[in-house]
């Protein structure tokens, strides 16, 4: 198996499920209404593996660089966000057992320093079965990420490039991912989203996930540990463009504050991690 992403563009068709074991999740719809997660463990032919990192090599060394980049500084990244984005291994280095870690961190003069990777500019996909396991950090203000952007953002900017968040938690709902995309019309407080609920009483945060996207022509399928919560088709957008059969690239980072998880309290411990055991890009059957 390749231990990092190809660097090519990945084109696949179709649509194959994981193989995982289900949390027992329910997906919570647009309006707020309880919905009982679709989709049972899918078929079991062995999907073709096109890319993956696996995250190996030595404690305190770099992700990648022929896949990882960074975005760099401060500024509030348009959500009114606290961090300042670094490249110190501080704040994203591999820990020698197989997962790199991003680190939120509260420095001395009380300013939060943080990571966000993305492989713009390295590696694209377009279609596939695209999918991180992780173990998002907690806490109140910490908003863990795991998406991507349509590659041709630095001609038609946001919101025409699009966006598909994979994975989004904030930090006063322990309980509750969302899965949302963005586009032209249908951007920002209006982005299309659903969420997806861990059982009574269990944290996302406990324990690692397998989030992802069944990503195909036309449709666009969110799945926590393989099992499908929400499937957004073209119709789904109205008039709007469909702007999301086009290679993407992808983000992974951990903000801190925001105008969606508002800023750290007392209850907040620091510093906060986020450890990606693999991510990896299976063609759809």
């Amino acid at each position: 198996m390749d231990q990092h992403i190809d660097r090519r563009r990945f084109v696949s068709l179709g649509l194959a499920g994981a193989a995982a074991t289900a949390l027992g999740v329910t997906a919570i719809g647009a309006d707020g209404s309880a919905q009982a997660a679709t989709g049972a463990a899918a078929p079991t032919a062995e999907p073709v593996l096109l890319a993956a990192d696996e995250f190996d090599g030595p404690a305190g060394s770099a992700p990648n660089p022929a896949i990882w980049r960074y975005d760099l500084g401060a500024g509030g990244w348009g959500n009114a966000e606290l961090e300042t984005y670094t490249d110190s291994r501080r704040n994203a280095a591999l820990d020698g057992a197989g997962n790199l870690v991003i680190t939120a961190q509260r420095e001395a003069d009380g300013s939060y320093t943080s990571a966000r990777l993305k492989s713009e500019g390295t590696s694209t996909a377009q279609y596939g079965r695209i999918e991180a396991r992780i173990r998002i950090p907690r806490g109140q203000g910490i908003w863990p990420a795991f998406w991507m952007l349509g590659a041709d953002i630095g001609q038609v900017g946001w919101p025409a490039c699009g966006e598909i968040d994979v994975m989004e938690n904030v930090g006063y709902e322990p309980g509750i991912v969302h899965g949302t995309v963005h586009g032209p019309g249908y951007s920002g407080a209006q982005g299309i989203s659903a969420s997806c609920t861990a059982p009574s009483g269990a944290a996302f945060a406990d324990d690692f996930h397998v989030y992802g996207v069944d990503w195909r022509p036309g449709s666009i399928t969110w799945t926590v540990d393989g099992v499908a919560y929400r499937t957004l088709t073209r119709a789904d957008v109205g008039s709007n463009p469909w702007v999301f059969d086009k290679p993407f690239f992808v983000i992974l980072n951990v903000a801190v504050g925001g105008t969606w998880p508002g800023s750290p309290d007392d209850s907040t411990q620091f510093p906060q991690q986020m450890t990606v055991d693999w991510l990896r890009v299976h063609q759809n059957a």
